[in-house]
């Protein structure tokens, strides 16, 4: 089994001291990675629905200042939609923050999921498939504009030529590429790609459409993984983040709240769901142990709200 790692999502710093002591302290309590996501919603309607928080930070810079500050943290963006950046600029301001870094960058890059986000920016949400179409001549021009050779790409969405990509990251052959999902079809191609994959969060019902419990779609989307990944399944980092999450003595209340901040969500599903993480350190240990060994995850992040709490699990699993 690959061993645990711990990330954290940070998504709220009103000044530039307070991102600066988010990535040391994550840094110092032995978290492997400090992520950002690539959204750009502030307050109002737009955002409704998806239960994400407003984002402060945009998240190239943000992920540049936390390398600046730090000597072995790792940064990265979970994840960029293909949509929100020029494939070709994207590819070299990512190798630029691999080179600045040296070498501590992990490359997240997804196919677009916030309809309502599109929209607000003005930007067309094509259907599922051309997206994924998308994502995948993407991730091609990145590998190969950072192996440095001449960039010669001709398809539907990339069309890139006559140059070789630099600077050269120092990872090598590439830093390592996180691509995330939920269907079978990008699962697959993150599969064969990526190096990390990450699953989305499922669905906060007792029983889905195809008849399955949280925890077992949450397999059945590792289970696309493995089949695609023939050899190479036990190479891969296999992320998940906990949407809810306390360390607590109080389970069983602290679910009930969550239930209720979930439009009545069942406590009994949350209880068990493969995004959530509630119960004292030495009960979350045990589940993370579990899950890893029922379905495969053991890169985790957290929210940046739970980095005090949570430091304790990854003090106790971290490399394990």
């Amino acid at each position: 089994m690959r061993p645990f790692r711990f990330a954290v999502q940070g998504v709220d710093a009103t000044s530039a001291k307070a991102w600066r002591d988010l990535a040391r302290k994550v840094e110092d309590l032995g978290f492997s990675t400090l992520f950002v996501a690539d959204h750009y919603l502030g307050p109002g309607p737009a955002g409704g629905g998806s239960l994400m928080p407003p984002q402060q930070l945009a998240p190239i810079a943000a992920m540049a200042t936390a390398a600046a500050v730090t000597g072995t943290l790792r940064v990265g963006c979970r994840v960029f939609c293909i949509d929100y950046h020029v494939p070709a600029v994207l590819a070299k301001e990512a190798a630029t923050i691999d080179l600045l870094s040296e070498g501590r960058l992990e490359f997240g890059i997804g196919a677009g999921w916030h309809a309502a986000e599109y929209q607000a920016m003005g930007l067309d949400f094509g259907d599922a498939p051309r997206r994924v179409s998308k994502l995948e001549e993407v991730v091609a021009l990145v590998k190969a504009h950072w192996s440095g050779e001449q960039l010669d790409l001709r398809g539907e969405f990339v069309e890139v030529s006559g140059y070789s990509g630099l600077p050269v990251p120092v990872q090598r052959p590439h830093p390592p590429i996180m691509i995330g999902g939920s269907r079978k079809r990008v699962l697959s191609f993150a599969a064969r790609e990526a190096d990390i994959v990450s699953l989305a969060n499922v669905p906060w019902v007792p029983i889905n459409d195809a008849g399955l419990t949280p925890q077992q779609e949450a397999a059945r989307r590792v289970g696309f993984v493995r089949d695609a990944a023939a050899g190479r399944f036990d190479q891969l980092d296999v992320e998940s983040s906990p949407y809810f999450a306390a360390v607590t003595n109080e389970r069983a209340a602290t679910l009930e709240r969550m239930g209720t901040a979930m439009r009545n969500a069942d406590p009994a599903v949350l209880s068990d769901h493969p995004n959530v993480l509630v119960g004292t350190v030495e009960q979350i240990v045990e589940r993370l142990q579990e899950r890893r060994e029922t379905i495969g995850v053991n890169y985790v992040t957290i929210q940046q709200d739970h980095v005090d709490s949570f430091a304790a699990v990854c003090a106790r699993l971290a490399g394990t």
